[in-house]
């Protein structure tokens, strides 16, 4: 599988960007989707995770909770991660990553996903 990021971009503090993560030659719904993020001189964060395991769930960190939220459009085969609330804490690279969907998020390898590259999002005044 491939994946590919795009969407990130400056915004100023309480805006809102759309990220997409596009999942290349392959069926959206055969994958667990996560996002992850990571800030310069931070360690590698999950912000979400959505899985079909189990009739379906979405995951959140409690940084994002509330203000960011991943959806999939399984026609497009195309995830999606809006941010609201954009906060100046939330600029960090983002990266989307696949797995397997029979792997629930609270399996989810990061030396076992496939990653897509990072796009930028950077929130400033």
């Amino acid at each position: 599988v491939q994946l590919q990021a795009s969407g990130g971009g400056l915004v100023q503090p309480g805006g809102s960007l759309r990220l997409s993560c596009a999942v290349l030659k392959f069926v959206l719904d055969d994958y667990t989707i996560a996002w992850f993020r990571q800030a310069p001189g931070k360690e590698r964060e999950r912000v979400s995770c959505s899985t079909l395991v189990a009739g379906g769930e979405t995951y959140y960190s409690n940084s994002v909770k509330g203000r960011f939220t991943l959806s999939r459009d399984s026609a497009q085969h195309t995830a999606y991660l809006q941010m609201n609330g954009l906060k100046p804490e939330d600029t960090a690279v983002y990266y989307c990553a696949a797995i397997p969907r029979y792997y629930h998020c609270s399996e989810f390898s990061e030396d076992k996903a496939t990653w897509g590259r990072g796009t930028q999002v950077t929130v400033s005044s």
